[in-house]
């Protein structure tokens, strides 16, 4: 794994700025990291940035990778079903000790969610749950319109097919659990070639849109959006 320095954010949480990292690398890395922690073991948060690749997660069905042609597959531990990594991507790997910090994967999932929709609105972007649906959704035609969405999550609304009129996925999240400890996180679409999505039922939807950053009209580095959701998730994930 890159020995990069980390930084310590305020929350106390280390943040370790990976960058470059192949993916098989950086599972590898996790779970190794994950079966030596101890009750003293920080908790940590890895940003990187892979080379293009499809990920299956567990439970995950062959039938939704349509054409890989060039691009490797690998299989993942994490939750969820298929989904494309590839450079202009921000992905944020969430190391937690779930026990330590008090509440249970449902609450760390949606922790998660919020540090994205936090990192979007830090953009000016509204970002969006979809109910049934897990990760963060934008209006490419308005994705600086503040409405609320019919669809979105609502207490003691019955559950429904996801619905995704309008919307495209802008961030894509799997988690895994061991030992109460959580690992895997969440990729953020900043500047990305989006086309390999078209290749994949993204997260197990078919005809799913995906898009990212730049093409709803935000301008920004890798760099500064990496440092933005770093900052927001280690501000999230502590208790």
């Amino acid at each position: 794994m890159n020995q990069r320095l980390p930084t310590s954010d305020a929350a106390g949480v280390l943040i370790r700025p990976l960058g470059p990292m192949a993916y098989a690398d950086s599972l590898q890395a996790m779970q190794d990291f994950t079966a030596q922690r101890d009750a003293a073991t920080p908790d940590e948060i890895w940003l990187c940035e892979h080379p293009a690749v499809f990920t299956q997660g567990q439970a995950g069905h062959g039938a939704h990778l349509l054409s890989p042609d060039d691009i490797p597959m690998v299989a993942s531990n994490r939750g969820g079903q298929i989904t494309y990594h590839g450079p202009g991507q921000v992905v944020a790997y969430a190391l937690i000790d779930l026990k330590r910090a008090g509440y249970f994967v449902k609450e760390y999932v949606y922790r998660i969610e919020d540090a994205v929709l936090k990192t979007l609105a830090h953009f000016s972007v509204t970002g969006h749950r979809v109910a049934g649906a897990p990760g963060i959704y934008v209006r490419p035609d308005a994705p600086f319109d503040h409405a609320r969405l019919p669809s979105r999550p609502q207490h003691g609304r019955q559950a429904t097919a996801p619905d995704f009129t309008g919307l495209a996925k802008i961030a894509a999240l799997g988690v895994k659990v061991s030992r109460h400890c959580a690992y895997h996180g969440v990729a953020l679409n900043v500047h990305m070639d989006l086309s390999p999505f078209a290749r994949i039922n993204p997260c197990g939807y078919a005809g799913l849109a995906t898009t990212d950053l730049f093409t709803i009209g935000v301008d920004v580095s890798w760099q500064q959006a990496a440092d933005v959701l770093g900052s927001k998730l280690a501000g999230n994930l502590m208790p």
